[in-house]
């Protein structure tokens, strides 16, 4: 049963998609947003307020619908190309979730509850350091002190963190286009969607509605790998093979998803010939508490950013009942391409990166 919480999230996002009645009552206060957004812009512009400039050069991932597009996916695939390209590239993020504001390196026996989830799983999908800290600056300056090494430093959700310089920035749309193009809170927008025509590129998670941007775009696919059992001790399985056990044995299969956008993972699962019931819950849920309790159910399905959380409660994490399952996220390699190419043309003039040699 989804929490009044989630169910208000659910309730939005729907409410984002077109101009209707609540829209227009909740318009007035997008006005304040923009105006509030133009005056910080501004300052910035003018000088009186300033950027920190690091001494690597900085590409940011980020979006304008708020809530979750793929953003982690992409920061971790992203990640991988570069250090397979030679870089040796460290993330930053904000660390939602975590325990304090704070900078802070995620080490390996960290939890989700100290640092966050998803820097947490950056940090042990990608193996690249990672560092957390509200002001993404102030992370970015203690990666450097800690991690020197690092000659690019990827800044996950970072797209409206102004403090930090940024020398290439990355937007990532998905299936949800821009919903009804508002700003927050009459619609999904952090920024205007004039915003698109400034970035450097524009990544499409999935099949993304049409919209206009002078910014080149890229594709990026996802897909269910294989589910395996939290508590370990048994094999990966396929998702096809368990919906023909399900077929066989009537298993009630329910799939829970404490992510931004819920629905897509279970319409992946329902494509994969599974039958499930939904079990939403709200982004970041912390999993302190066991959602699962009293559920009668032969399997439960849950995402990588849920499982990292999981580990952490004993009552879940001996649950032989719940099953991971990953995202394989595929990314254009003309986006790595463009990146590198950036990051070489910055070595060129700062001789920094492997192209400097």
């Amino acid at each position: 049963m989804a929490s009044a919480r989630t169910r208000l999230q659910l309730t939005l996002v729907e409410v984002w998609q077109r101009r209707g009645p609540l829209a227009w009552l909740l318009s007035p206060l997008s006005v304040l947003h923009y105006l509030g957004y133009s005056a910080r812009r501004a300052l910035y512009a003018l000088g009186v307020l300033r950027q920190a400039r690091l001494d690597v050069p900085v590409v940011v991932i980020g979006n304008l619908y708020v809530g979750g597009t793929g953003k982690t996916p992409l920061t971790i695939e992203l990640v991988r190309a570069l250090a397979a390209r030679g870089w040796r590239p460290g993330v930053v993020s904000r660390g939602y979730g975590g325990a304090g504001a704070e900078a802070r390196v995620v080490q390996p026996d960290d939890t989700a509850r100290e640092v966050g989830d998803e820097p947490l799983l950056i940090a042990r999908a990608s193996r690249a350091p990672v560092a957390v800290a509200r002001s993404r600056a102030a992370a970015a300056r203690l990666l450097r002190a800690r991690h020197p090494e690092c000659d690019v430093v990827v800044a996950d959700d970072g797209l409206q963190h102004w403090p930090l310089a940024r020398d290439m920035e990355i937007a990532l749309l998905h299936y949800r286009g821009l919903g009804n193009g508002w700003l927050l809170p009459a619609g999904p927008l952090r920024e205007p969607r004039e915003r698109l025509d400034e970035v450097d590129a524009i990544v499409c998670n999935g099949d993304v509605p049409a919209i206009r941007s002078a910014a080149v775009r890229y594709a990026m696919r996802a897909r269910l790998g294989d589910a395996r059992p939290l508590p370990g001790g048994a094999a990966a399985r396929s998702l096809e093979s368990m919906a023909a056990e399900q077929q066989r044995s009537q298993w009630r299969i329910v799939a829970a998803a404490g992510i931004g956008m819920p629905d897509r993972f279970f319409a992946m699962l329902r494509a994969a010939g599974l039958v499930i019931e939904e079990l939403p819950l709200a982004d970041h849920f912390d999993f302190v508490t066991n959602p699962f309790s009293g559920l009668a159910a032969d399997r439960i399905l849950i995402t990588e950013k849920d499982a990292v959380k999981c580990v952490a409660n004993p009552a879940l994490a001996g649950d032989a009942r719940i099953w991971v399952v990953p995202l394989a996220t595929e990314i254009d390699p003309r986006l790595v391409d463009a990146v590198v190419m950036r990051l070489q043309d910055i070595s060129r003039r700062t001789a920094l990166g492997p192209s400097a040699a």
